[in-house]
This record gives C-alpha cells, structure tokens and sequence, in this order.
C-alpha cells in the first residue's frame, strides 16, 4: 500500500526508474550466447544517455529548488508589503485565487509548444475533464466536486494570510510546514493507511530474521510518529513565547488552521479524485478559478457592505502589490505542480522547506527582526520534522534489501571460512598419517 505521508502535491509521486543489468553468459543456467556486433556499444550509449538524463533531472530539479523557495518567500513578504497600506485578506486571497484560470491556457501553450499536438484548446479540455468522471464534466458535477477543494483553497490561503497580520514570515511559513505531518495523520485517519511498519513486517516475514523485521518497524514507526510529535511540539512552543496570549497565540493558530486545511485537500484530492496527471490538475485548478470567481464573489462584496474589509476606491488600491502577489503566486503553484512531473517530488518539498531560511534571511536583513531562543527552536524543531517526513517512499524496503545482501554476504564468507578450515585439517590429518575415522 502506498504512502500518502511523504506528499506537497496532489499529483502522483515520481516513481524513479530501476536499472537492471543483463545477465552474465551461462547464468541460471541458461546458454551462453555471442555477442552481436555493435552491442557494447549500444548498452554503453544506453547508459550514457541514461546518466546524462538523470544528471539533467537532478540539475534541473536543484534549480526548480531555488525557483519554488524564491517564489514562495517573494509571495509571502509581498503581502507583508501589501498589508502596510491595503488590509483585505480575503479580497487578496480571492483576487489572487482567480488567476488559477489561467493554469490551463498556460499549461495548454507549454503543452502545444513541446509536443507539436494540433489539438483545439476545446478538445483538449475535455480530454482533460475526464478527471470529473467518463463523461466529462457536467453542471452537477462542476459544483460537486469543485466547491469543497475550492473553499478549502480559500480558507487555506485567507488563514495564511490573517497569520502573517499576526506574526513574522519566519514564522508562518515554519508553522505552514506542519501540514507534512497533518498529512500524514489525515491519511492515517481518512485513508486508512497502515504504518509502514507494519508493511514491513508483513512483506519481509520471510526473507528476514524476526529481529531486524522488529527492529526497523520500531525505526520506521519512530520516524513518522516522532515526525508528528516534533511538529506538534513545535506549535506548542511557538504560542508559548509570548505566553500564549495576545496576537502571537492567535497568529500560530490561524496559521496551523492553514496547515490542516491544506492537509484535508491533499487527503481528500486523493481520495476522491486519485492520482492526476499534468493535464488533469491544470484543467481542475482553473475550474476551481472560475468557481471562485463565479460563487465566491459575493463574499468581499459583503465584507465590503458590512465594513469587516474596507477596499476604498478602485484608484486607491496598490494595483502592483496585488498584480505582482498573485503573479507570484501563481507562479509557485504551476513550479509545485510541473515539477513533480519533471523532477523529483522531494526537491519540491524541500523548495518548500527553504522558504523558512528564505524568509528568516529577509526579515533580519530588511525588517530587522529579533528572533528569541524559544521562537528559533520552534522553527528547528518543525523543520526537522518537515525532514523525517521527507524520505523517500520505498527507502524501508531499501534498507531491508540492503541488510538481507549483508547477511547473505557474510554466511557465503562464515561457509568458506568451514570450507577451508576443513580442508586445511584433512591436508594436515594425512601428513601426519593419521585418518578420522566417523563415529556412528
């Protein structure tokens, strides 16, 4: 069973490919065979282009490293920005939310420009609809499926940015970084994963003795459950260093509710929707776009009307804060969204986790702020957790072939060893004239 801890993304994990060898001549067996002319040279021109790709991904995946963590620190200190002379978080996280539609006309430009494919932008998007089920997409089904990841977006993106009303960047994006864990809780809850541990022991009973078996299930278990442990430690010291009370409470709770919902889209993308490809979640995120334009329009209108979020004027907005944060912000979510299907998920994890020095380095820097000893331990503490969620998704199963090669190893060494001592104790029996006679 698949793991659903180690995601950012709801789009499948890259699965890396396995090299195998050919076998030897005579192996298993098997006639030994000639070699065709040209062969060598055809597998070392394989294996040459097979490292070259990887070298490519690797250096490309390191610079969609950079891309995100650049992304996402320019997007949470331009609302900070934003915030010093126009104080409307949800009429920012709407006005930045409808520039999802235009996830799919990008996607389809790139996708046109790097196949060749003559498809209409029409055709193509109903290709795409089939996320929505074998006949496409319907009225009935555009709200159902749409409306609860669409206000889930919203509550996601409006709690973050009430949390950064409250407290540093440093801060809210170190406590954003919890939802790896809550992740991980929710898939337990929801989707009723099994530990890995357990996983473990039930696929290796066999090949392995029962104390390694033992001893990497408790390693494994430790490192998910210490995971969420540290997370939530980290929250809690968080609220306690300014005594939990007054805006630092509120702010660490406002932005750990942004973490959770943004678990809970995560879960449930993958619950009910599965594993999308490019295509499919670029044709769902504009849907959402215009979901949110459509039905959710109405709620800075009455913000509006209530006086909870005055706008003023249309002259009076700071149009390049706004143009330039959901600029931002959307780029950071098609480098999110792209790159785990040209690069490695994990490197866009870790893009994500950067983000927190990111913004450490520009609030000390530029807005000159004085981290305490108990706010930085916090952010340590998260962000190590944030790591051990971070291993690969067969690294257990890694480990155990590892171990079961060394064991092999060293029984094939222990027999020889018998063998030739053995023989050694025949070779002297016989100098000496002496035969061992067995006992019956």
């Amino acid at each position: 069973m698949k793991k659903h801890s180690a995601r950012v993304a709801p789009l499948s994990s890259y699965s890396t490919q396995v090299l195998t060898c050919p076998n030897s001549e005579g192996e298993d067996g098997s006639e030994s065979r000639p070699e065709t002319p040209g062969s060598g040279t055809s597998i070392e021109s394989w294996s040459y282009n097979t490292c070259a790709s990887t070298a490519l991904k690797v250096l490309g995946g390191l610079l969609m490293v950079l891309c995100v963590s650049s992304s996402w620190v320019g997007t949470t200190q331009v609302v900070k920005l934003t915030f010093q002379s126009f104080s409307c978080p949800f009429f920012i996280s709407w006005f930045s939310s409808n520039w999802n539609i235009l996830f799919f006309p990008i996607y389809y430009s790139g996708h046109v420009f790097t196949t060749g494919e003559k498809q209409t932008p029409i055709q193509k998007f109903r290709e795409c609809s089939k996320l929505f089920g074998e006949d496409g997409m319907s009225l009935k089904l555009f709200v159902k499926r749409t409306a609860p990841f669409s206000i889930l977006w919203t509550l996601t993106n409006y709690l973050y940015l009430l949390a950064l009303k409250k407290l540093t960047a440093t801060d809210v994006s170190a406590l954003y970084c919890c939802h790896k864990a809550f992740v991980f809780l929710l898939s337990w809850i929801i989707l009723k994963d099994r530990f890995m541990g357990v996983r473990v022991c039930v696929k290796y009973r066999d090949s392995l003795c029962t104390c390694l078996c033992l001893a990497l299930m408790a390693l494994i278990l430790c490192q998910q459950i210490v995971a969420a442990i540290m997370a939530i430690t980290g929250i809690v010291m968080m609220a306690y260093a300014d005594g939990f009370h007054g805006d630092s409470f509120v702010g660490v709770a406002l932005a750990v509710g942004s973490a959770s919902t943004s678990a809970l889209y995560k879960v449930l993308f993958k619950m009910f929707l599965g594993s999308a490809n490019l295509g499919e979640v670029a044709h769902f995120l504009s849907t959402m776009g215009f979901f949110n334009l459509i039905f959710i329009s109405c709620v800075p209108l009455i913000l509006y009307f209530t006086r909870v979020e005055h706008l003023g004027s249309l002259s009076s907005l700071p149009w390049g804060y706004l143009f330039g944060l959901a600029g931002l912000w959307l780029v950071f979510n098609i480098l999110v969204h792209v790159g785990v299907v040209l690069t490695y998920p994990i490197l866009i994890s870790i893009g994500t986790l950067l983000s927190v020095p990111g913004n450490a380095a520009v609030d000390v820097l530029k807005h000159e702020v004085i981290f305490s000893v108990v706010r930085l331990a916090a952010t340590c503490i998260i962000c190590l957790g944030f790591l051990l969620l971070l291993l690969p998704e067969e690294w257990d199963s890694v480990i155990l072939r590892f171990l079961a090669n060394i064991a092999d190893k060293k029984s094939e060494e222990h027999g020889e060893e018998l063998t030739e001592s053995s023989g050694q104790t025949r070779s002297r029996s016989q100098a000496n004239g002496t035969v061992s006679i067995p006992l019956a």
